[in-house]
């Protein structure tokens, strides 16, 4: 906690400034201070990082890539050692977090997921993070896995989304961040991390939602037994 809130404080006002800059282009500025970030912090922690599949990310495409969800520790893996600018679709309690909040805000898109509205608007927002280029983050569970299963059934909304906008869905695994981060301890222990990414999925494949969600979690589903080492 220590290192990772005087880290925050050094990479805070860069991003506020940075704020400053209009889309795409303040993602893509955003996107490279998270990533030396987050390196800077697995080096002080003592975490290791090993990422794998990122050819399957083609030049000049951008997807909605589907993570599955174990750890609080999964979106400091993910969205700053994905391929290329982002924004995650995020739950809006972790905003409300001074200072944290602000930064977070900046590299998502904010969801109430009590409010009907919210969720609305946050599609809308999504397809616009496509629109401009960028990736769009999705944990399809929509929350962290406390089964002892390797998935927990998927939600629509990455699949919908996939078929309204054409964009390839492309899986993602990330392995071990439990052992990091536990889910039921404030606790942190260093260790090897994974990040597996795997071939794109195109909607035009498949003929609905149910039918690109029911494929994509058999493949995560299937690649996260075969390759589970930890």
């Amino acid at each position: 906690m220590i290192v990772f809130v005087s880290t925050l404080i050094i990479v805070f006002f860069p991003m506020l400034f940075i704020g400053l800059w209009p889309e795409p282009k303040r993602s893509f500025m955003m996107h490279a201070i998270f990533h030396s970030w987050m390196r800077i912090f697995f080096f002080l922690t003592g975490l290791r990082l090993k990422v794998k599949g990122q050819e399957n990310f083609k030049k000049g495409e951008n997807y909605i890539v589907v993570f599955n969800h174990n750890s609080l520790m999964d979106v400091p893996v993910s969205v700053p050692f994905m391929p290329g600018a982002n924004k995650t679709i995020a739950k809006i309690e972790m905003a409300n977090i001074p200072v944290f909040g602000l930064v977070y805000k900046r590299g998502s898109v904010i969801v109430d997921r009590k409010n009907e509205e919210s969720r609305k608007a946050s599609y809308v927002k999504m397809k616009e993070v496509l629109d401009m280029g960028l990736h769009m983050c999705i944990y399809p569970e929509g929350t962290r896995n406390k089964t002892n299963q390797p998935l927990q059934r998927f939600h629509d909304g990455a699949f919908r989304l996939s078929l309204d906008s054409g964009k390839a869905i492309l899986p993602a695994l990330i392995f071990n961040t439990t052992r990091v981060l536990p889910r039921k301890f404030f606790f942190f222990w260093p260790s090897k991390i994974e990040l597996h990414y795997l071939k794109p999925v195109s909607p035009n494949d498949f003929e609905s939602t149910d039918k690109v969600r029911e494929h994509v979690f058999n493949v995560m589903k299937d690649y996260y037994q075969q390759n589970n080492r930890f």
